[in-house]
Order: structure tokens, then sequence, then C-alpha cells
């Protein structure tokens, strides 16, 4: 099946969120969201986009965006804060309760991000929030480093590449791992490997090469796939192109 997902650049406008040294949260949320939501599309996922400039929106506004689309899942891109500059480290990421779809989401997406060296916060249930009350679909709250945190906001910017790619393979994983006997689905398959840090060494590889992938943790093994296509024409192509690239191969459904 075809995706359709929201992504919510939290804040915006007269609201910026979180500010430090002059630095506001709804920059960085927007300037994620949208290289996330270009990755998704890039790879077949249709994306509603909340805002794409520096507009206002209710937190009530935006969840009637997501619910009138009739989407699959609702991504909103935050950056946390603390009471005192750099007080706390890491990557959180919210959700209206530990249940379904949603937390596998959000651990997936923790996980990567974690990968990535930030500290690893953990799933945290937030009933209260609006945009994760009242979306009808599943919602994770991506609380991407601490902006009032110097070392996160260094990994932020550093990394951004990799935190957009890691971020936007988690969702994608999450998503096949939901319709993993779904016959039509084709996934390119690069490695099997019983180590994960081996698993890990390709993953990060074909992520630097701008590659969709992603791991999925199956029956004792880790397997680094890429894409996932539902028609074979494209999945042979991503396959020849991995190949090009000097990569062994193997197509599974």
């Amino acid at each position: 099946m075809a995706y359709k997902i929201v992504i919510d650049a939290g804040h915006g406008g007269t609201d910026p969120g979180a500010v430090y040294q002059g630095r506001q949260e709804k920059d960085d949320n927007l300037r994620l969201a949208l290289a996330v939501g270009q990755i998704l599309e890039d790879n077949g996922v249709d994306v509603v986009y909340t805002r794409t400039t520096d507009v206002y929106q209710t937190p009530f506004e935006k969840a009637t965006i997501a619910n009138e689309s009739g989407a699959d899942f609702f991504i909103s891109f935050h950056r946390n804060s603390s009471p005192r500059p750099n007080q706390y480290s890491g990557v959180e990421t919210l959700v209206y309760d530990k249940s379904g779809e949603k937390l596998d989401m959000a651990e997936n997406i923790n996980g990567a991000l974690g990968e990535l060296g930030f500290n690893e916060l953990g799933v945290t249930a937030r009933p209260g929030l609006v945009v994760l009350r009242r979306t009808k679909m599943p919602a994770v709250l991506i609380e991407t480093g601490f902006i009032n945190t110097d070392e996160d906001n260094q990994r932020f910017d550093a990394q951004f590449d990799e935190i957009a790619q890691a971020i936007a393979a988690a969702i994608m994983g999450t998503l096949d791992e939901e319709t993993v006997e779904e016959p039509t689905l084709y996934r390119v398959q690069v490695g099997l490997f019983r180590v994960k840090s081996n698993a890990d060494n390709l993953l990060y590889e074909l992520l630097d090469k701008g590659y969709p992938a992603f791991m999925l943790d199956e029956d004792g093994y880790y397997k680094v796939q890429v894409g996932a296509f539902r028609q074979l024409d494209n999945a042979i192509k991503m396959e020849q192109r991995l190949r090009r690239d000097g990569y062994s191969t193997l197509i599974t459904t």
C-alpha cells in the first residue's frame, strides 16, 4: 500500500518555541521537517506538510490538517529545552500512550538517532498534548536534542543530513515492518548479519551514499535493506543501482 504521512514542523511565525542565544526552535524544526519529508517523498511516500514556511498555527489547526488529510501517520518535529543551559542532553520521543504502531515508530526513531551519538532519553507518554490527543492517526513527536545544550546543537548542525536520513529510514522501516506480509511489497536486501555492529556499519555506509536504507531485526538476524516498492520494476532498478556500486543484493517480499 501507499502511505500518507503528515510532517509537522512545530511552532512557527509569532511562536518561536524555545530560544537559546538567538537560535529559535521553530527554524530548526522546519529545516529538519522539510529534509525528512523530501527523503520520504523521494521514496514514494505521500507527504502532507502542516507548514513549509514561517507561519503560526495553533496545535488544533495542525491536528485538523492531519485529520482532514486522511493520513496514516503524524510526525511532529521539535527541539527540547531545559530550565538551565547544558543541563540535559539527548533525544526523546513523545506519544499519546505507549502502545501500538506509534510506540514502535517512536522506539525506532530513538534508536536511529542514538546510533548517531545522541543520548537516548526514551519514549514518554504525553496524553495532554493536542497534536497527540486530537490526531486520529498514530502520532509521534520527536524532540531532536536540547536547543539550550551546546553539545546537542553541535551534533544537530554537524550531522544534520545523517539525522534526516536516520529519521526517514526509521519511519520507512517501521512502515515496512507493519506490512511485512504484504505480497506486493518488494525490498532489496544488501546484508544479513548475526552481529549488529556489522549491520550498523553497512547501514551507515548506505545512508551516507544517499540510499533509503534501514535495518530489520528478524529471526535472530539483522537484515540491512533498501526501499519498499509496490512495483517489482522499481525494486529491480534499485537493485541494479546497488550492484553498480558493488553490493551483492537479493530482492525479498
